[in-house]
C-alpha cells in the first residue's frame, strides 16, 4: 500500500525540508529538489514507518483481545450473594 499525504501536508513537509537545509547545511534547497527528496523518503522510508505503525497497532489490539476475558468477564449467579451481603450490611 503506497504511503500518501495530502497537498497541505506535502507543502508543509517541503517547507520544513527547505528550512532544515537552510539552517543546517551550506547549500539551500529549492522547492523542486525538496519535493523530489520528500518523494524519495515517502517511497523509500515511508513503508518502513507505516509497517511499524501497523505492527504496533496490531500488537496492541491483540493484547486487548487476549485480555477481553479479564476485562469484560462477569461472574454468573451473583444475585443471591449480593442480596445476602446487603442484608448483613443492614443488620450491622
Amino acid at each position: 500500500m503506497p504511503v500518501e499525504i495530502s497537498k497541505q501536508v506535502r507543502a508543509e513537509a517541503i517547507a520544513s525540508i527547505r528550512r532544515y537545509f537552510e539552517e543546517n547545511l551550506p547549500e539551500p534547497l529549492g522547492e523542486l529538489p525538496a519535493g523530489l527528496l520528500l518523494d524519495f523518503f515517502i517511497e523509500e522510508v515511508g513503508p518502513v514507518i507505516y509497517n511499524g505503525a501497523i505492527a504496533e497497532a496490531q500488537a496492541r489490539l491483540q493484547q486487548r483481545v487476549l485480555d477481553l476475558s479479564g476485562e469484560l468477564y462477569a461472574d454468573a449467579f451473583q444475585y443471591w450473594p449480593k442480596q445476602a451481603a446487603k442484608r448483613r450490611g443492614k443488620r450491622l
